[in-house]
């Protein structure tokens, strides 16, 4: 992610004026600006919080109580700057090196790219959803029963945690996911994902049908 990491917008600094803050915000759509001092991050202002300022003529340093701490280092993966943009609810993040050294910033809008042009996302596949309980998955196995049945694995993560169940969503290439659906259901995989020609599904629906008719008979 190196190639990504930017340093069009330079970072405030405590004693910059409040005004100066405002006009950064208004020249830039972002939410959040990073804030320096020795080259190292202090944290970063809020665009809501800059804003609702009224004596523009105050250093930052009298409100360095509203800076949001949080930043990644420039080795950091996409998932890994995904969840730090989600959980700050930014657009922006400061990136450091390893001597902890303000060296730029990612753009959200960078980082989407990425992520979206990955074979996981591109690939021609299967989307899959299996759940499970969370005490008795194993990504090992969820991967055995793909590959044993002649599936590719593009990726997987997972998509849900609940109380008692973990759910799984996986990205397949194969012409055989029937078959792949079945063993899931054969290890007390639950099928969450709806799928076209799903034999289980058909066979309980046929089921369904024949019994209901014999009710009516």
């Amino acid at each position: 992610m190196n190639d990504y990491i930017l340093k069009e917008i330079k970072p405030l600094r405590l004693e910059n004026s409040v005004k100066r803050a405002q006009k950064v915000f208004k020249n830039y759509p972002i939410t959040h600006f990073p804030v320096i001092e020795n080259n190292k991050l202090l944290g970063s202002f809020a665009e809501e919080d800059i804003q609702t300022l009224e004596n523009k003529t105050d250093e930052l340093v009298e409100y360095s109580y509203l800076l949001n701490s949080f930043f990644a280092d420039e080795k950091a993966t996409v998932l890994e700057l995904l969840k730090i943009f989600a959980d700050n609810d930014t657009n922006i993040i400061p990136v450091l090196d390893e001597q902890k050294n303000y060296i730029g910033y990612f753009d959200l809008r960078d980082v989407l790219d990425v992520f979206s042009t990955s074979p996981f996302m591109i690939e021609e596949g299967e989307t899959l959803i299996v759940e499970k309980s969370k005490d008795d998955y194993s990504m090992s196995e969820v991967i055995q029963i793909i590959e044993t049945n002649g599936g590719l694995l593009l990726g997987l993560y997972v998509s849900e945690k609940k109380t008692d169940n973990t759910q799984i969503t996986l990205k397949i290439i194969s012409n055989k996911i029937n078959e792949i659906m079945q063993t899931f259901r054969r290890y007390d995989y639950k099928i969450i994902s709806m799928h076209e020609n799903d034999i289980y599904l058909e066979d309980l629906k046929n089921r369904s049908e024949y019994l209901q008719k014999y009710l009516e008979m």
